[in-house]
């Protein structure tokens, strides 16, 4: 399970529609717990270099600042997130292809309906992707 609080989803929501129409980016980090729960303390917005509607590369000057952030913390590197911005709440081909890293969670939130958008956590080994459990917490 993944746990993310409610502050922080409307912050990647606000992110992601203001980067529009390209997809928005960024990194999760936080705490596992001993049964191996994952709580998201701090959600990392970054700039998605390819400006592009269908794909994402973080932004690494970006990325080493916040990891850099996360362990000043004493934060665990959790995932990533990423938007669709015309697309479901799933991993495209790409997202699996570019996954390197099968202990991370792959956070997508869909924008394909303005009104009703779609955050997802997923777990990707080579072509497989496996739904996390995902909570949005108060």
């Amino acid at each position: 399970m993944i746990t993310l609080n409610q502050l922080d989803f409307e912050k990647i929501l606000a992110h992601a529609k203001a980067e529009l129409p390209n997809e928005a980016c960024g990194l999760i980090a936080g705490t596992i717990t001993e049964n191996g729960d994952k709580v998201i303390k701090k959600v990392y917005l970054l700039t998605n270099i390819d400006h592009s509607s269908e794909h994402f590369s973080l932004d690494p000057k970006e990325q080493l600042a916040a990891v850099k952030d996360m362990r000043s913390l004493g934060l665990k590197p959790l995932g990533n997130w990423h938007s669709h911005p015309e697309s479901p709440s799933r991993p495209s081909d790409e997202d699996k292809r570019l996954a390197y890293d099968s202990t991370a969670s792959y956070m997508i939130l869909s924008l394909m309906n303005p009104d009703e958008p779609v955050l997802n956590s997923f777990k990707i080994t080579g072509d497989t992707a496996q739904r996390e459990e995902l909570t949005i917490a108060p």
